[in-house]
Parts: C-alpha cells; sequence; structure tokens
C-alpha cells in the first residue's frame, strides 16, 4: 500500500481491513493471522480494536521476550510459543551458525507463531565484544572505536550497515545502541555526556533511516557501577540531579527528538540508593515511572535486561521479577535462556492480573505502547522486505 494517500483515505481502509479480520472483536481470542492490515496506521483507534481483539493470556504473552534452545524451531519452543502467546524472542550464539540457517529460524519462528501480531526477533549486536555469530556475519567495530574515530556519521554509518544485515537474516530488533557514559569493554562511544549523546543520536538516526527498532541501554546509566550485574548487584551512589547532569543526558536526547513507537529502553538492574534504597532500576517504580515517564516524559516501550542475571537472582524469584518489574513500569519482561523462567513470569502475571494483584488496565497500558512498535514497524517484523 503506497504511502502516499490520503491520511483520511488510509486510516478508513485499515480500520475497514481490521474490521473483516475473523474474530476481531470485544470477545474474540486467537485470529492465528498477523494483523498486516495496520502496517502503516498505528493510530488510536487501530490499536484499540487490535486491543480488544485480544484474550488476557495474548496480552501477559506479548510482555515476554524469551531466549529459544537450538537452531531451529522444535517441539519445546512451540510449546512456550503457543502455550505462552510469546510477544519476543532473542537469539544467542546457541542458536546462530550460519546466516542461512538462521534466516530459516526466523521465518519459521514467524510463520508457526500464529499470534495475530508478528514476533519481536532480537539480537544484541552492540559491536566489539558483545556481537553474536562472528565468523559468519562480521560484527561492527565497538562503540569505543566508533568514539575514538571523532566523526558521529560513523555511528549512524554502523547503524545502518547493522540494521540492513540483521534485516537480512530475519531480526527486526537490535538491542543497541548502548547509552552508558565510560563503560568498559569498549560499550560506550565515550567518556563524556556531549560525546556519548551525539553518537548515540547518530546511531539513532541510521536505525531509523533503516526502519529498524533499536533500543537504549541500560538506563538510568550504567557508568557509574562497579559490579558487572551480570553476576551481582552494584550500587550506584548518585542524586537525581546528578544523573540528570551525566548519565541521564544521551537517553533525554533521543526521548526528546524522537518518535517512541521507533525504539525501547531497557532498564538496568543496578541500584540507585538516592533514588530508591535497595530496589534495582529493573523493578523499581520511582526509576521506571516516576523519572522515565514521569520527568522525561518518555512514552515508548521499557524492556528489562535479562530477569535472571545475577543482580536479581540472588535475591528474587524470576517470577517476582516479572510482576515487581511490570508494576514498576516496564512493559516487556526479558528472559534469556531457561524456558521455566519465561513460563513462571507469564503464569505470575496472570494470576496476579485474576487475583487482582494488578489491573488489566495497567496490562492494557503496555500493549498499547508494544502494539504502536509492531504496527510501525510491521514491514520488518513480518519479514518482508
Amino acid at each position: 500500500m503506497p504511502r502516499n494517500i490520503s491520511p483520511v483515505e488510509l486510516i478508513c481502509l485499515l480500520l475497514m481491513a481490521i474490521l473483516m479480520l475473523p474474530g476481531v472483536n470485544a470477545e474474540a481470542g486467537h485470529t492465528g493471522q498477523p494483523v498486516t492490515q495496520c502496517v502503516l496506521a498505528p493510530t488510536g483507534d487501530c490499536v484499540e480494536k487490535l486491543l480488544q481483539s485480544m484474550t488476557l493470556e495474548e496480552k501477559i504473552g506479548q510482555m515476554l521476550m524469551i531466549g529459544i534452545q537450538g537452531t531451529d524451531v522444535d517441539e519445546e519452543s512451540l510449546f512456550m510459543l503457543h502455550q505462552y502467546h510469546i510477544g519476543g524472542i532473542i537469539l544467542f550464539d546457541r542458536n546462530m551458525k550460519t546466516q542461512e540457517q538462521v534466516k530459516q529460524l526466523n521465518a519459521h519462528l514467524q510463520e508457526q507463531a500464529e499470534e495475530k501480531l508478528p514476533l519481536f526477533i532480537a539480537v544484541d549486536e552492540e559491536g566489539g565484544v558483545v556481537a553474536r555469530m562472528k565468523e559468519q556475519l562480521p560484527p561492527p567495530p565497538s562503540a569505543q572505536e566508533i568514539g575514538e574515530t571523532g566523526q558521529p556519521g560513523n555511528a549512524r554509518l554502523w547503524a545502518e550497515k547493522t540494521a540492513c544485515a540483521l534485516r537480512d537474516i530475519g531480526f527486526n530488533v537490535n538491542l543497541a545502541p548502548v547509552a552508558d557514559i565510560g563503560t568498559g569493554r569498549g560499550r560506550s562511544f565515550g567518556n563524556t555526556p556531549a560525546v556519548v549523546t551525539e553518537f548515540v543520536r547518530s546511531a539513532a538516526d541510521g536505525y531509523e533511516q533503516e526502519d529498524f527498532i533499536y533500543c537504549l541501554k541500560h538506563f538510568p546509566g550504567l557508568g557509574r557501577g562497579k559490579v558487572d550485574t551480570h553476576l551481582d548487584s552494584t550500587v550506584v551512589d548518585a542524586s537525581r540531579r546528578e544523573l540528570m547532569k551525566w548519565d541521564v543526558m544521551p537517553f533525554q536526547s533521543i526521548i526528546r527528538e524522537k518518535t517512541p513507537a521507533d525504539y525501547f529502553i531497557m532498564v538496568n538492574h543496578a541500584t540507585y540508593s538516592r533514588l530508591e534504597k535497595n530496589v534495582p532500576a529493573s523493578i523499581s517504580k520511582v526509576i521506571q515511572t516516576d523519572f522515565l515517564r514521569g520527568k522525561l516524559e518518555y512514552q515508548g516501550v521499557i524492556i528489562t535486561d535479562d530477569i535472571a542475571m545475577g543482580a536479581l537472582s540472588k535475591y528474587y524469584a524470576p517470577s517476582d521479577v516479572a510482576l515487581r518489574a511490570v508494576r514498576a513500569g516496564a512493559d516487556i519482561i526479558l528472559s534469556c535462556h531457561v524456558y521455566q523462567n519465561g513460563a513462571d513470569a507469564y503464569h505470575r502475571l496472570l494470576r496476579a492480573v485474576e487475583k487482582g494483584e494488578i489491573s488489566e488496565e495497567r496490562i492494557n497500558a503496555s500493549l498499547r505502547r508494544i502494539l504502536r512498535v509492531k504496527l510501525a514497524h510491521l514491514a520488518n517484523v513480518s519479514g518482508q522486505q
């Protein structure tokens, strides 16, 4: 459908199309068909009609992004997709052998998911040490190497190249760029807010040029962290004012300048003791709802870092993390490695709504944000070129 038809004609055509879908009404259940009719119009009406067509179980499934085992769809991964209505998949080296194999795997995942909307299929392709399938898919330079060129345009160039390479093998989300300031292992563009902001902005421009979903991480900034949150908890002793003047600047710049349906923000597992004592950011309402959504006015999707990382798993069960994260303001729960963690998260959220611990309207608020992203980028999400 061409993009230059009038907005009124487009909206009318798309709403007519969605109304003609089987089962699209307030009581409807699973249709098994991607709603490609809405690709160009993530309007409020379109989002609401899709939302009304979904069961509570489908809604909660859309809030989960899980890792799978193996290099193709198998009985276990199909069970997870169908039983829990999973909305997103993340792949790792264990899933990726050759470009053709990954392309086939991603196509099979989309074909067999059988949900109303296609899957988010994500990967961590930052460049440098954090990149997948390096022998088969040459990685970008590290953020540090790109920053050291002194040319922000290089960040845009590599974002465009990365988006094209990932799209060619069936991905539609890159969990990059890193917006932290002065992190180790080459993962930061620089050591000052001005430099990091400029390069992150340029990288965002590159992903948007290719109409590819990207993710700023790790809010509100991990540069001050002293312990790797994959291993254990870390405490950042900084006031909100200090964070605003330093760590948060790259995130704030993108929030002010970019469309929220184009990207995610990932929250980290560090504890910011002067914002909320003893509560990691990924389960902190003060940080996610009050700070990120309230102070910074971010209206897009919030995704957690992996809920089984040491900073959380040593202190909380994954299912408790899922519920706490959603209560705090998160929209997507990331569970990268163990099927049971994803299943437990699903059941915990479902029970919480059924028991009145959390309202269905809170779930709907997350779904609206997720649906807007999927509808805005459906051509890429569905694997179409």
